[in-house]
């Protein structure tokens, strides 16, 4: 089945909770760039075997079955989805589950930020998506996150991660790609010089007639 309902950008980013436990905040350098500005602007269109739908406020979709959830080039994959609309019959969040639930998205510069986890709730108001379970994020050619809650926001690409018990949030920052050196052009080989001719043999006697 396939549904297209409507969605707004708010004027304001939320900002993120203090004091997480065992927290680590993962702040991405300021010359990244964010995603795509205009995909919150797009209609959201979705596909799955079973759904469950309403179009009125305050009210909740459910689809199952191979979900598949699009909005401009974000795209939102998992087992089941939750598709949530406030009192003004606009897509407030969207909570997925699978195994693993997915989210991908492109930025300004068409680089591909990926996530996956347990859960994901994806903010369709503020752009931010809270993965829960195993999480993972990764930005193309800048670096991936790995925590047991990952909580990104597409508008700054600020990530805030945190694990439970002994767990450890681990990231990795990628160095930016040096810009490649100009090869010099190869010297033509010097050309063969021709082989030298032999001169002819200089006959000292003379041929002698017999009388």
């Amino acid at each position: 089945m396939t549904a297209t309902a409507r969605s707004r950008r708010a004027s304001a980013s939320r900002k993120f909770a203090a004091g997480l436990l065992a927290a680590c905040s993962l702040a991405m350098l300021p010359s990244l760039v964010v995603a795509k500005k205009s995909d919150r602007q797009q209609p959201m269109n979705y596909v799955s075997k079973q759904t469950d739908a309403y179009n009125a406020p305050n009210t909740v979709t459910t689809l199952t079955g191979n979900v598949k959830i699009t909005q401009g080039t974000l795209l939102l994959t998992g087992d089941l989805a939750r598709i949530h609309l406030d009192a003004d019959t606009q897509i407030s969040h969207v909570v997925v589950t699978g195994k693993p639930a997915h989210i991908q998205q492109l930025d300004e510069n068409n680089n591909l930020m990926t996530g996956d986890a347990a859960q994901l709730d994806y903010d369709n108001i503020h752009g931010i998506a809270v993965l829960t379970g195993g999480a993972v994020v990764k930005q193309q050619g800048r670096g991936e996150f790995h925590g047991d809650k990952l909580t990104y926001n597409t508008d700054t690409s600020q990530i805030t991660g945190e694990s439970s018990g002994d767990g450890l949030v681990h990231g990795v920052f990628l160095p930016k790609p040096k810009p490649a050196t100009a090869t010099p052009a190869s010297q033509p080989a010097p050309a063969a010089s021709a082989p030298a001719v032999p001169a002819p043999a200089n006959n000292s006697s003379a041929a002698q007639g017999h009388h």
